[in-house]
Parts: C-alpha cells; sequence; structure tokens
C-alpha cells in the first residue's frame, strides 16, 4: 500500500498551482476556496463540541492531583493514548531506516503496557529515560523523497498537506495495533482513548488555539501559516521557504541610512 500511496501523492503534487509567499513562508494552497469552507466548519465543531469538551476535562482534577504529584484524570487518558499510537510509530521508524527511534519506541511501549498499567503512567520516561519519538508515515513519505503537495484542510483533523493527508490513512492500515486487538469493542476503545489524548492536547494548548481561531484578522492563514512552519521544522525541510527569486538587498534598500 505504501508505494501506491507514493505515487498518488506525487501525482498530486504535480497538479498543484504556482506557491505564493506568507510571511516568509511558502504556501502552495490552489485549494483554498474549498480549504476555508472545511476551515469553517472546524472553527464550528471546535466552538459547540472540541473545545468545551477539551476544557470540561481538563477541570476534572487534574490541577488537584498534580499539586500531590499525580497524575490526573486526563494525564491518564493523554497517557493510554499515547502509549496506543507507538507500535505504529514504530513501524514507521523502520521504514525510514531509523532502527535507534524504532527500538526505544518498542521498549518504552512495552515498559509502559506492564509496569505502567496499560500504558496509564509513563515509567518509561520517569525512570528509564525513554521519551516517545514521534513520527508517522507523512515523515515516511518525506524521508523517501516524495513533495509535500498542497496545503488541505481535512474535516475535524485540521490543517495538513496532501502527503500528510495520505499518510494519515496509510498510519491506520499499517498500524499493529488493529491487528493486536481482536474486537469492535476493543477497537472503539482505543479509537476513544486516542482521540481523548487528541482533546488533551487541545486542552493543553486552549489559549493558544483560542487565540488563533478567535482573535486572529484571518484564522485559516494563521493556522496554515503556523502549521507549515512547524511541520517543515519537524522535517528539516524549513530550506524549502527560501525564495530562490527573491532579492537578498531588497530589506537593505528600504532602509534610510540617515534615519536615528
Amino acid at each position: 500500500m505504501a508505494i501506491p500511496a507514493a505515487f498518488l501523492i506525487a501525482a498530486l503534487a504535480g497538479c498543484a498551482s504556482k506557491p505564493v509567499m506568507q510571511d516568509g513562508i511558502r504556501v502552495n494552497d490552489p485549494y483554498e476556496a474549498q480549504n476555508r469552507q472545511i476551515h469553517n466548519f472546524n472553527k464550528a465543531v471546535d466552538a459547540r463540541l472540541i473545545g468545551p469538551v477539551s476544557r470540561l476535562a481538563s477541570t476534572g482534577g487534574d490541577d488537584a492531583a498534580s499539586d500531590k504529584g499525580q497524575p490526573g484524570p486526563l494525564d491518564l487518558v493523554i497517557n493510554m493514548g499515547s502509549n496506543l499510537s507507538l507500535p505504529g510509530k514504530v513501524v514507521n521508524s523502520l521504514l525510514q531506516g531509523r532502527p535507534g527511534p524504532a527500538t526505544r519506541n518498542f521498549f518504552r511501549f512495552a515498559v509502559n503496557s506492564t509496569l505502567g498499567i496499560g500504558g496509564m503512567f509513563d515509567p518509561a520516561g520517569s525512570d528509564f529515560g525513554l521519551p516517545e519519538e514521534d513520527t508517522d508515515f507523512g515523515e515516511t513519505l518525506a524521508v523517501w523523497g516524495v513533495a509535500e503537495g498542497a496545503y488541505v484542510e481535512l474535516p475535524v483533523l485540521g490543517p495538513s498537506t496532501q502527503r500528510d493527508a495520505v499518510g494519515k490513512v496509510v498510519d491506520l492500515a499499517i498500524d499493529p495495533m488493529w491487528s493486536i486487538l481482536q474486537t469492535d469493542r476493543q477497537r472503539a476503545l482505543a479509537f476513544g482513548l486516542r482521540a481523548g489524548a487528541k482533546a488533551g492536547d487541545r486542552a493543553r494548548f486552549g489559549d493558544t488555539v483560542d487565540s488563533v481561531l478567535r482573535d486572529s484578522a484571518d484564522s485559516y492563514a494563521q493556522t496554515r501559516l503556523i502549521y507549515l512552519m512547524h511541520r517543515r521544522h519537524d522535517l528539516g525541510e524549513e530550506s524549502s521557504d527560501i525564495d530562490p527569486y527573491a532579492d537578498p538587498y531588497a530589506d537593505a534598500a528600504a532602509i534610510d541610512p540617515y534615519e536615528q
């Protein structure tokens, strides 16, 4: 499945329009009209469902638990959801030719699934020095040399690119957890825990997310800019933002040498 996905994203990328620059960031967004409609839908879902649920979860006793040095209910959900994502990260690291992160994530999963009581606690990180090393199939495609493609905003899932959108689908297909979990109830529980972990992330960064979605003059453009900046930084692709046709002296020429 991985190879057809790679060809698909490459073909989609080839259909993209000429990128433009936004605050020094290269933006390839030929589907902006459709993306903005989905963005407005996502904002409505966040305002009516995701935001309130995440705020409710964040007030579920976590502050009191943290004062005692213990994880609160939200922390436990986040820990379990993150733990269930580790087998997929192991597979992706191997596909990227990175056995080191694959090995560390494997042992992190083993330790937290046993000593951490199904991943509720994180002895791998606190006692064994094994932090989670995040990756996904979108990064795998990047390592294989597949182009980023156009920017897209996905319903509910939010900002992405064509490459990462394909990656999200393939991640579900190659995740060993779906083979390990035998019943629909187990799979539904695992999916719910992962969704809960995402809601936990929304709660932790709630002020920042609210500021972007509610206070920005153009929340769509701001969301797109932040996503592309962070994603390219994570993948080491910041150099793709450099405009080869830009005048390096343009800013300097605008400076008045006599202005004090």
